[in-house]
């Protein structure tokens, strides 16, 4: 769908990710994936990835499954829980996630964080709200 193709290119092309260089992928209606490379340079002090990595991964694959299913405006992450429940130092970082919400007001995604064998590092629901800025090129979306 053009409208997924659309949002990877957005996300893509966004600054924030520059030096951390993560791959998303809208997989289906209601459903994304985000895939971040980890390395020495996302640790903290004790040696592991940082947990804000896992924020972004989570975060953007939910964002992301959300925005799949509205195709006219951008949605706002209002709000983020998030459990971190395994350490990683190097890897691929998976983050699947789906709407589990579809409410007219506001919608909520469910995402899982795994490492390249399938472990869970973390999990993360958002809710997100759709916003009054247009989908269109001034937010990347072309």
């Amino acid at each position: 769908m053009e409208h997924y193709r659309k949002l990877e290119r957005m996300y893509h092309d966004a600054p924030c990710n520059e030096g951390v260089e993560p791959t998303l992928s809208i997989t289906g209606e209601g459903t994304a994936e985000v895939r971040i490379e980890a390395d020495e340079s996302q640790h903290h002090a004790a040696g592991a990835v940082h947990g804000s990595y896992y924020f972004k991964a989570l975060d953007d694959a939910t964002f992301f499954a959300a925005n799949s299913i509205v195709e006219d405006v951008f949605v706002l992450t209002t709000d983020f829980h998030l459990q971190l429940t395994r350490p990683v130092s190097t890897g691929e970082l998976v983050a699947t996630a789906e709407v589990v919400n579809d409410h007219p007001k506001q919608l909520i995604a469910d995402g899982v964080l795994r490492d390249g064998e399938g472990n869970q590092l973390a999990r993360g629901t958002g809710t997100f709200l759709k916003s009054d800025v247009e989908l269109g090129p001034d937010v990347g979306y072309e």
